[in-house]
């Protein structure tokens, strides 16, 4: 992978479109201040084209309570139906 290196005002100066250009060049660009690299921007991986992160989860969870049951106490229904006006 090449690299290229630009000051940090000059970064500032033109962020997005060195950003665009580590996106689709693929080259990774070190960030300078007075000569010494402080950050470097590299181009992020491929996503993975495989199975949505929600599918992988399907059928993981456990359900500890009954199906009737409810994590609220009676009084907490009672206290949102009763309104004063």
């Amino acid at each position: 992978m090449t690299t290229k290196a630009i000051s940090v005002t000059e970064f500032k100066a033109h962020c997005l479109d060195v950003i665009r250009k580590v996106e689709q060049g693929g080259a990774a660009v070190e960030l300078t201040r007075r000569g010494r690299v402080v950050a470097r921007l590299i181009p992020a991986a491929p996503a993975s084209q495989g199975t949505p992160p929600w599918l992988r989860l399907r059928g993981s969870g456990v359900l500890t309570m009954q199906p009737e049951e409810s994590v609220l106490e009676a009084e907490a229904f009672e206290a949102q139906g009763s309104t004063s006006r």
